[in-house]
């Protein structure tokens, strides 16, 4: 018996939002696994997903940088066209770019709702569509790993778009998997309770949000980038071949209580 591997040596994966945080961290944990990289950032923060670029090369593999704005619908066609003329194929999709605007629900205003909903579920779903139908489906194969969070499994306060959004991802992971098990594609989700990266730091400053947070996960930390790239790794390797339609917790224990 051979045990399945956990590499991803040779394959072409797209991530989107690659210039900082969790984006950047899964590029590169791809990167260091085998992977080929597309990386996409906002044209106009296409710099700081360069800088990842840079680190993927150090890891020996191929890196190209590809605007994406997931909000237009002719940018995720033209992102996923620029990816296939690129690199030839995509074997592997993370979709990792979100948002987040923290109010309470009686301040939450209409464009807030749009926003977050727009980007955080909408744009998961059209970037995972028109990879389905013009890399994975044509060849038969395929992984798909949506970053959901743990707040699409259970409430918080600030973020009645948020825990929206991202327990739609969570469902549509469902489906998406159902209906694409016959060509060969798994889609899952990765659901990470609150991760330290430059962009959530601020948060944390607020000592009695901290105190609040920490409370709540039984094994005591905050989540790294790195806790939520080796989840991304498993479901994109041969490891995971027989799992799919499943949201795999990162959240050292937040939901088990």
């Amino acid at each position: 018996m051979q045990i399945p591997s956990l590499r991803v040596d040779g394959k072409i994966a797209l991530v989107t939002g690659t210039g900082s945080g969790l984006g950047r961290a899964i590029a590169i944990g791809l990167a260091q696994a085998g992977a080929d990289l597309a990386l996409t950032e906002l044209p106009d923060k296409l710099a700081l997903a360069e800088e990842t670029a840079a680190e993927a090369r150090k890891a020996g593999r191929r890196a190209i940088v590809v605007p994406l704005d997931v909000l237009r619908l002719p940018s995720i066609d033209e992102c996923v066209d620029r990816t296939l003329d690129g690199l030839g194929r995509i074997d592997i999709l993370v979709n990792n770019a979100g948002v987040n605007v923290p109010k309470l629900a009686v301040d939450v205003t209409e464009a807030d709702w749009d926003r977050v909903l727009d980007v955080d579920l909408k744009g998961v779903f059209f970037t995972t569509q028109a990879v389905a139908r013009k890399a994975m489906i044509p060849r038969g194969s395929g992984k798909i790993v949506s970053i959901a969070s743990q707040m699409g499994v259970v409430g918080y306060r600030h973020r009645a778009a948020y825990c929206s959004a991202k327990a739609g991802v969570i469902n549509l992971t469902r489906v998406l998997a159902f209906e694409w098990a016959g060509h060969g594609i798994t889609v899952n989700a990765v659901a990470p309770t609150f991760i330290e990266t430059p962009l959530t730091r601020p948060m944390f400053e607020d000592p009695a949000f901290k105190e609040d947070v920490l409370r709540r996960i039984p094994l005591g930390r905050l989540g790294k980038p790195e806790d939520v790239a080796g989840a991304v790794i498993y479901l994109s390797s041969p490891a995971a071949d027989l799992v799919t339609g499943h949201t795999l917790l990162v959240d050292g224990g937040w939901t088990a209580v």
